[in-house]
């Protein structure tokens, strides 16, 4: 049996912001880079719906790359970015590519009710069922990070009625909703006791915390909070140019 949710199955229960999202992805879809994206104000007036939905909307796009924000002119389809965009993979496919053995290990896996922050993180609501799945990942045996993942059970039903799969990744491509694009923030902290212990570090050490929204076209199909160990983890960002440095004005 297929228990697949396909896109437009899901559209349906969609957020007002996720809505007005896809809508602004149809239309700037096919139009050339540089071409004007609809206004906060039209999509205000055309959907019916507060400007920070919109903006929510917009910002979503912008981090994919769809869309690039010019300060004073307005928001355009994005120009191309010259091969420098970040790829979104997963823990496997990133010590995979750093020449390290990937490995996991289980410390939890449960259906949970969903808080304020997973179900707006999700796009669900409040309340509803999701399955917290919580691994200590390994690389070449060593203790790497304390990683805590979310899914929401409507979009990925019966997931703990199986074995836990190795790659969730695989798994979510067996499903067809393999993440198409995602966003992560990251922030420096120091470790607490508990994920010391678990990571084979000192309590106080330096840490990276990397939250994660992993997307298959619309669908947010997971989320995910991360813990690094600072000492064995360095963070790559590639950068890149879109726009000139404008020339110093001269004074009078």
């Amino acid at each position: 049996m297929n228990d697949v949710i396909t896109p437009s199955q899901a559209r349906s229960s969609v957020h007002k912001h996720v809505q007005v999202r896809e809508y602004v992805r149809a239309l700037v879809g096919d139009a050339a880079p540089g071409s004007p994206a609809p206004s906060e104000r039209e999509l205000v007036q055309h959907f019916g719906v507060a400007r920070m939905t919109v903006r929510q909307a917009l910002d979503a796009l912008v981090v994919e790359g769809l869309l690039e924000r010019v300060p004073g002119r307005g928001t355009f389809v994005a120009r191309a970015k010259a091969g420098a965009q970040m790829r979104l993979t997963s823990f496997t496919e990133e010590m995979t590519r750093r020449g390290l053995k990937p490995d996991a290990r289980t410390l939890l896996a449960r259906m949970e009710s969903a808080g304020p922050g997973v179900a707006r993180a999700l796009e669900i609501d409040e309340g509803a069922k999701v399955v917290h799945w919580q691994r200590l990942r390994l690389a070449d045996g060593v203790p790497m990070a304390l990683e805590d993942a979310y899914l929401a059970d409507s979009i990925i039903p019966r997931f703990l009625e199986q074995p836990l799969p190795q790659s969730l990744y695989v798994e979510l491509q067996r499903r067809d909703l393999l993440p198409t694009w995602g966003e992560d923030s990251v922030d420096a902290s120091l470790a607490r006791h508990e994920e010391a212990d678990l990571l084979g570090t000192r309590a106080g050490e330096p840490v990276l915390r990397i939250a994660r929204r992993s997307f298959a076209g619309n669908i947010a199909v997971e989320v995910s909070r991360s813990t690094f160990r600072a000492d064995r983890y360095t963070l790559w960002v590639p950068l890149s140019r879109t726009h000139p440095v404008p020339p110093p004005q001269r004074t009078p």
